[in-house]
């Protein structure tokens, strides 16, 4: 008896409960729907097209009219103080009606509005500037005493450990006779011994070749070489003059990727000037009087003096910046091996204010490496403003000086090294 008197009474609480959660239920979605209602402007019957724009316009002004009513009255309408100073022309009802019902209409329908502002800010317009490709000057501006132009590209496959050199084209090459005859020569220094070699395009100084080698390099050694392209010029008896070559060293960024590009340098004249006692070194200078800055760029070496030994030689550059015979900051190349002529094409900068220049000096040493040996000093230069430096390295110096913000290249006899 007692459970059936609680099974009643468990039957009458839920059902209460059910009937209170049903309630709730339809006071919330009543709440719900009167969020998401909307007043809707009342119709009227149009016997003209004339009443039924003026009436349409009506509702409009009247909507414009209660949305300006429910504004926040703490935060009032402040015209902007750039645009104070013009003259407004308020719109009249009928032109503010067809700029609302108009989305794409011209800037002719706002008589405030600039007609530069308007052309730049109509809405759905393609500005065709913006795709186009950037205008290719290669094959138009060249430098004045510039013996040429040689356009190329390099891919290296890592897994076949062959390097593919396309020889796309020249431009420009300078000859002394009337008619030229190029043809170009590839090397993949140090090895001098080894080369490939272009067809000869009869009577042009603007070659289109298309041609590609490949070289046979282990990864291990690829970032250690550099590949040169010597462009010559061919006579009627057939002996080669040299135009100009390209030096390009091999390094990771220039590797880097699967896709091919297109690469392009101007031909630089060999130097006929023998190399001196110790070797000599080729690197720009420039220095930045607004950031404070002194770059230098190590580009070649020449005429090297090895000294013979059974490990694995190579050879790197120490770069010093020194303020009253004292370091302030040495930086080094990454090491080419066991080369005469090696080929860095690095760039250093050192922070030195304008004051300090008249103390300062610049310091480049080429060393020999061994493994497990010490390095052993090939030759130094030193260069700075008169009590630090003397001839041809006091004028890169100030040649430095007074060009800002521009390379200066020269070449420098190596002297000999003091032993560490």
């Amino acid at each position: 008896m007692a459970e059936q008197f609680v099974l009643v009474i468990g039957g009458i609480i839920g059902g209460l409960l059910l009937v209170l959660l049903i309630g709730v239920s339809c006071c919330l979605w009543r709440r719900l729907c009167a969020t998401f209602t909307y007043e809707e402007l009342p119709e009227t019957p149009a016997t003209a097209t004339t009443t039924a724009s003026s009436s349409q316009e009506d509702r409009l002004c009247q909507l414009h009219a209660k949305t300006q009513q429910s504004r926040p009255l703490g935060v009032p309408f402040v015209v902007p103080p750039s645009l104070q100073g013009q003259d407004w022309v308020p719109l009249q009802r009928r032109d503010w009606f067809q700029a609302l019902q108009d989305p794409c209409s011209t800037p002719e329908l706002l008589p405030h509005t600039s007609s530069n502002f308007g052309d730049a800010c109509v809405v759905g317009t393609i500005n065709p500037e913006l795709y186009k490709f950037p205008e290719d000057k290669s094959e138009t501006d060249f430098p004045d005493g510039c013996l040429g132009r040689l356009w190329f590209s390099v891919e290296y496959q890592q897994e076949a450990e062959r390097l593919l050199v396309s020889l796309i084209k020249a431009r420009q090459l300078q000859v002394p006779s009337e008619t030229c005859s190029p043809l170009v020569k590839l090397h993949l220094l140090p090895d001098e011994r080894r080369f490939l070699q272009s067809k000869t395009k009869r009577k042009t100084s603007n070659p289109q070749f298309d041609e590609h080698f490949i070289f046979q390099v282990s990864s291990k050694s690829i970032t250690q070489r550099v590949l040169r392209f010597s462009v010559y010029h061919v006579d009627r008896q057939r002996k080669h003059q040299l135009l100009g070559q390209v030096l390009f060293p091999l390094k990771n960024e220039t590797l880097e990727g699967d896709c091919r590009r297109i690469i392009w340098r101007d031909l630089e004249a060999e130097s006929l000037e023998p190399p001196s006692e110790f070797g000599d070194l080729q690197f720009c200078l420039s220095y930045n009087d607004y950031l404070s800055r002194l770059t230098v760029v190590v580009l070649r070496a020449k005429g090297l003096q090895l000294q013979e030994h059974r490990g694995v030689v190579s050879v790197f550059v120490k770069v010093s910046l020194m303020n009253h015979n004292k370091y302030v900051k040495c930086k080094k190349t990454s090491a080419v091996l066991g080369s005469v002529n090696p080929v860095y094409n690095e760039t250093f900068s050192f922070k030195a204010d304008a004051a300090e220049l008249d103390t300062a000096s610049l310091s480049l040493l080429v060393l020999q490496s061994v493994e497990g040996d010490k390095s052993h000093p090939l030759g130094r230069v030193v260069l700075g403003p008169y009590m630090y430096s003397r001839g041809r390295e006091l004028e890169h110096w100030e040649e430095m000086l007074g060009k800002p913000k521009e390379l200066v290249k020269r070449w420098h006899a190596l002297c000999r090294p003091a032993e560490p």
